[in-house]
This record gives C-alpha cells, sequence and structure tokens, in this order.
C-alpha cells in the first residue's frame, strides 16, 4: 500500500541529554526517522531538549524545538504546529513515556493527533509489568515466577513467598534504572523503595531470579499486514545477573541450537503480534541450558540499544524501515537486495559481529566497579570479523583505552591464580581480561565456567589465544616464523599488541608480513531498503570481495566505511 494520505505533519520527540544509558543510539534512531519520513513526503516536527545531536542538526526537520521534554511544553507545540501523528517509539524511553502520559491525559485526542508505529495500548501491554504478565498468560508462554508491587511492603511480602535472591525491575525505565539483584530483606527496602521512585507509574515487578541462565535477544519487525521478520539473534556471553547493556554480546548465536532458535523466533513472532507494534520490537529471553526451560525477561515496543547494534550487525536499518512501516508501507513493498522484498529477509552473513561494552568507572568517584541488573556502561563498541577471535580481538583495541590486546592488562598477569579467581567472583568491567590472566595461570576452562557462568566455548577460544600468545612469547626479541605470523593476524592479533609481546619495532613486523603477503582483505555488508549501499571492514580470513577505485579516498582509522568505493589500507 502507498505511504498513508490521512496524515501530512509528524511529531518526533527525541531522547534528551545525554545520559548513561539514553544517548547517541537514540539520536541515531530519531534521526533515522526523520530522514525516511522526509523522503516519504511528510513535513517533520521534532522536538528535543538536547541541542547536541545530530537530529536538531539544520534541516533535518521542517520545525525544530529545543525545549524542555515536558507533557506542558509538548502540548504548546503541538498545539502551535498542529501535527496529524506522533511517531513515539523511536526516541528512545523518554520518547515512549511522554507518548503514552500524553495519551492518557487527552492532549492527542484534544488536538486530533494520531499514534502510529505503536498503539497506546500497545505501550502498555509492553511497558507496564502487570499487564506484560497477563499477555504472556494468554499466549502461553512462561515468565519468571513474580508479582507486581507498589509498596516496599508488598515487595518484602512478595519476596519472602519467591525466595531470595530475587530481582527488582520497575515499570516504564530504561537500562534497569532503579532495579537490581536483591539478596536479603535489607537490601530489598533499599533497592524496591529506589524502583518505585523511578518508575514513571510507581510499579515494580519482584521477579525470581534466574542468575546464570543464558540470555538471548532477539530483534523482530512487524509491519500492518502481520508480516514479521527476524533482523538478528544476539547471544550475550555474559550470562543473565550482567544487564544486557554491559553484557558482552555476539551476532549471530554462536553456541544456540538451531532449534533452539527457532523456539524463540516462535515465541517472538507471537509476542510481537500480540503487542501489535508496527516496526522494531527487541525480545529478551532467559534459557536455562541444564533444564531447557525459556522465560520471556522483557520486552522493548521500539528501537533500543540493541536495535542499533542489530542494524549496524546485519546491515538492516531498523530505524529507517520502522519509520516507513509506521507511515503504512509494508515489508513487500521496500526491496531487499538479496530477495527482492523485505518480507523475504532472513540473517545471513559468513561474519561474526562482537558487541563490547565501554565503561568509565574512573570519572565516577565512590561508584565501585561491578556490574548487575542496572546498566554502568557509557558507550558501546562494535567489530566485525569472519571468526569470533578476530572480532574480539578487534573489539578490544576498538575500546581506545589503550589496550591493543587482552593480555598483561592492569597487572593482572603480575598476580596469582588465586588472586585472579577471587576477583572474578563479581562481575567486572576488567573480567574478560582478568580470565585470559587466569587461564595463562592455568585455570580450567570448567573453573572458569563455575564462576562466571559463560559458556565453555567462548572460554575455549580465549583459552587457544592464550596458548597462541605463549606460543609467540618464545620468540621475543625476534621475528616470527611465517607461518605463525600468519596465524596470529589470522586470530585478531594486531601488529601493534605482536610489537609489544615481542619487543620489536611494529614497523618490522608490517614489513614482514607484507613482503610474505599477508595484507588484509575487505569484504561488504549491503545495506537492506537502501539501493546500492553497503559498508565494508577489513579480515585476514578471506579472500578480497570488494572492488576498489583508483579514485583517492579518504583514509580513517576505522575499519568500517561507509562509502561505496575503498582503497586497500596497510594499517593493521
Amino acid at each position: 500500500m502507498p505511504p498513508r494520505k490521512d496524515i501530512h505533519k509528524v511529531l518526533i520527540i527525541g531522547s534528551g541529554p545525554i545520559i548513561i544509558g539514553q544517548a547517541c543510539e537514540f539520536d541515531y534512531s530519531g534521526t533515522q526517522a526523520c530522514k525516511a519520513l522526509r523522503q516519504l513526503g511528510y513535513e517533520i516536527v521534532l522536538v528535543n531538549s538536547n541541542p547536541a545531536t545530530i537530529m536538531t542538526d539544520p534541516g533535518m526537520a521542517d520545525a525544530t524545538y529545543i525545549e524542555p521534554l515536558t507533557p506542558h511544553a509538548i502540548e504548546k507545540i503541538i498545539e502551535k504546529e498542529r501535527p496529524d501523528a506522533l511517531l513515539p517509539n523511536l526516541g528512545g524511553q523518554t520518547g515512549l513515556n511522554l507518548s503514552s502520559v500524553l495519551y492518557k491525559e487527552g492532549v492527542l485526542e484534544k488536538y486530533g493527533v494520531k499514534i502510529i508505529g505503536v498503539e497506546a495500548d500497545a505501550i502498555k501491554r509492553g511497558e507496564d509489568r502487570i499487564i506484560f504478565k497477563q499477555t504472556m498468560n494468554e499466549l502461553g508462554i512462561q515468565m519468571p515466577e513474580s508479582d507486581p508491587a507498589f509498596s516496599v511492603e508488598e515487595a518484602e511480602k512478595i519476596a519472602d513467598r519467591i525466595g531470595y535472591p530475587v530481582v527488582i525491575r520497575p515499570a516504564y525505565t530504561l537500562g534497569g534504572t532503579g532495579g537490581g539483584l536483591v539478596y536479603n530483606r535489607d537490601e530489598l527496602k533499599i533497592v524496591a523503595a529506589r524502583g518505585l521512585a523511578a518508575s514513571l507509574v510507581g510499579q515494580i515487578l519482584v521477579e525470581e531470579s534466574v542468575l546464570g541462565w543464558e540470555e538471548l535477544e532477539l530483534e523482530v519487525v512487524r509491519d500492518s499486514k502481520n508480516q514479521m521478520i527476524t533482523v538478528c539473534f544476539i547471544e550475550n556471553v555474559d550470562a543473565m545477573g550482567v544487564h544486557t547493556g554491559d553484557s558482552f554480546c555476539v551476532a549471530p548465536m554462536l553456541t544456540i541450537d538451531e532449534k533452539l532458535q527457532q523456539k524463540l523466533q516462535e515465541y517472538s513472532f507471537k509476542i510481537v503480534e500480540a503487542i501489535k507494534v508496527i516496526g522494531g520490537t527487541n525480545i529478551q529471553f532467559a534459557h536455562d541450558p541444564k533444564t531447557g526451560r525459556i522465560v520471556v525477561i522483557e520486552i522493548n515496543p521500539r528501537t533500543s540499544r540493541s536495535s542499533a547494534l542489530a542494524s549496524k550487525a546485519t546491515g538492516f536499518p531498523i530505524a529507517l524501515i520502522s519509520a516507513k512501516l509506521a507511515a503504512g508501507l509494508t515489508l513487500d513493498e521496500i526491496p531487499y537486495w538479496k530477495e527482492g522484498t523485505l518480507e523475504k529477509y532472513k540473517p545471513s552473513g559468513d561474519y561474526v559481529v562482537v558487541k563490547f561494552a565501554r565503561w568509565a568507572f574512573e570519572k565516577f568517584k565512590g561508584i565501585k566497579d561491578e556490574l548487575g541488573t542496572q546498566m554502568r556502561a557509557v558507550g558501546e563498541v562494535m567489530s566485525i570479523g569472519k571468526n569470533y577471535k578476530e572480532a574480539l580481538q578487534k573489539a578490544i583495541r576498538s575500546l581506545e583505552t589503550g589496550r591493543y590486546g587482552l593480555g598483561f592488562a592492569k597487572d593482572f598477569n603480575k598476580m596469582s591464580l588465586n588472586e585472579l579467581m577471587d576477583k572474578l567472583s563479581i562481575a567486572s568491567s576488567e573480567r574478560q581480561f582478568i580470565m585470559y590472566e587466569a587461564l595463562r595461570k592455568g585455570a580450567s576452562v570448567e573453573d572458569l565456567y563455575r564462576k562466571t557462568y559463560i559458556k565453555p566455548w567462548f572460554i575455549q577460544q580465549m583459552k587457544e589465544l592464550v596458548e597462541l600468545e605463549e606460543e609467540i612469547l618464545k620468540y621475543r626479541g625476534k621475528g616470527l616464523p611465517d607461518n605463525l605470523l600468519e596465524k596470529a593476524k589470522r586470530d585478531g592479533f594486531s601488529d601493534k599488541y605482536l610489537s609489544m609481546l615481542l619487543n620489536i619495532p611494529e614497523e618490522d613486523i608490517r614489513k614482514k608480513r607484507m613482503s610474505i603477503n599477508i595484507v588484509q582483505a575487505w569484504d561488504a555488508v549491503p545495506v537492506c531498503g537502501v539501493e546500492n549501499a553497503a559498508y565494508f571492514y577489513s579480515t585476514y580470513n578471506g579472500p578480497d570481495r570488494v572492488k576498489t577505485s583508483k579514485r583517492k579516498t579518504r583514509r580513517s582509522n576505522c575499519s568500517v566505511w561507509w562509502t561505496d568505493t575503498i582503497e586497500h589500507s596497510t594499517a593493521a
């Protein structure tokens, strides 16, 4: 069907000030929405309290307001601009919550503003913990045992019945704000009070703990014809107990059985159909590998941090497509470079994506470096490689923390194995680096699994990197044999890190590998729904599949390029 003709002017609400847990990902999605809707001929009114965003750049919208993100301020803008529609699910949790309040207070009805993309009732079904639980019960999909509470006293009674530890999950918040895992009544009183204060509706869910289970996510897109596709399957390497915004993640799922993935997709489609979101939805599951039990943790009936990750990991611009679907287009009307139109989309690609969170605990006095159900990351990096090891090591050096590999970080290599294992008792931003040195000191894969709940496959991959690094160290002060240098590059070791390990100049390593033709190749990730668009990544594990131009292009330190022509780079 063509774009909707009953609307002409659309209001988009931004996510507000840059705070931990809600920042550039929602600027990205709001900007994509502005671009998509303007391409379809709609007039855009944008409101955001933060001028330091791309979405508030001149020309991004037809009218831009830098105003407080309050119901009163937005009502004044609606009164002046008289938009026909409001798109609520592409401005993060702030946009979603404000849209919900404007609907409840009758502001949208008063000025004849339609909600597009997600119905007001759908916001409640996805965000209100009581209604969401009722919806899941109707669908026959399990959730962790839980009950809602509107007071600390209610929360205490529920926790006593379920048994500690329990998780406190406030309604209508982002990044686990206000919630947490509690082990006793004293902790519950503090966290429950905090969660009730943080919730838009003064409601928390007291929930059975699934600490140590696998955490798995799906990004699903639905259109007005009820056509649904799964854009991306995301496997959290860190188990339940670490917020997904802090969790180390991979796409596609590397250790999850195909049958389980199909079951998760079946559940996801049921949920998205029941919630009735048009566009992207993120669904989070916990899976007990011992019993096979699957429970749904929560959904985000909007674009999210995971949506931004999934978009870059697959080349599927979820926010852009979601905006087009909200405007009335359907998946079978949007071109797909591989199969014709997007309703035929299936995740594909012969590469691995790694997401690694970026923290800045050193900037926040009095804050312990501990990870839990409240998000602590201030950002994240994403890397692409042909295998897990290559992608992992690219992610480490993308963090811009002065580290170019997993080893010899913060003098962890000088600690005893017992000291390292003690440090692993609590999840922290340094856990991957501590595990690396523990393996070097003789920790077994099983020991680390019992400490961290990280699946043995991922620990074994790390162990193989440690073993290769130990082999490399035997050549300290000398160059590497050709076969060992090639193996190191295929497993993601940078020239700079090899230089540190071998104590020889980085330039010598680069000259050696180039002399024996160990150079990076390039491959493309085509962008769906956009004509003749792709971005590119480098790898030492495959042939060069990208046609290069003799025309000079601006060089970049980044391994992802948003141009249609590139030059070969000799940088590691």
